[in-house]
């Protein structure tokens, strides 16, 4: 048997066109690839994806996904808004929360309906601390002003029972 292969068989001839093959990839000046197992020759070894430790196959919990779309998609801002909406008793906490209800918010006013007109006197007199509340719950500039007004009152204009006039003047005077 020589060493270029004529006469081998099996093994050998498998050995053999191997030793030939990088023999004529090293002439070609390619450099060698690093295999992930390495070789004794002195080569690093390639980390891949084994072993302990996390990897990004690995599952991810839903909340780590949806603020990494959340932030891909420049949905910031949006996600904040639905909050005010969303979780307005732990935002500005649960008394307040009984006693009102966030109605709109257009370009940082936020509109609340509070349930009676000492309710919405007394947000009034709170406005300040309930934006700071706003401002560490969903993030700064989300709400920037509050106009807080009492329930509507009944609109006498319509009905089956309508009466020409100025309407009651002993009801809501």
């Amino acid at each position: 048997m020589t060493g270029d292969g004529e006469g081998a068989s099996g093994p050998q001839l498998a050995r053999a066109v191997l030793d030939a093959a990088k023999a004529r990839r090293e002439a070609a000046g390619r450099p060698r690839r690093r295999t992930a197992t390495g070789g004794g020759d002195g080569e690093r070894r390639l980390r891949g994806y084994s072993g302990p430790g996390p990897d990004p196959r690995d599952p991810q919990p839903l909340g780590a996904v949806l603020n990494r779309l959340v932030k891909a998609r420049g949905w910031q801002q949006p996600a904040a808004e639905a909050t005010v909406f969303g979780a307005w008793e732990r935002v500005v906490g649960s008394e307040v929360a009984q006693h009102s209800r966030p109605v709109k918010l257009e370009n940082g006013e936020l509109t609340v309906e509070a349930r009676s007109t000492a309710w919405a006197t007394q947000l009034r007199l709170l406005a300040g601390s309930l934006l700071q509340q706003i401002a560490r719950e969903v993030g700064h500039n989300v709400v920037r002003k509050l106009h807080i007004h009492g329930p509507a009152a009944p609109s006498w204009s319509r009905g089956p029972r309508r009466v020409r006039g100025r309407g009651p003047r002993d009801t809501y005077g």
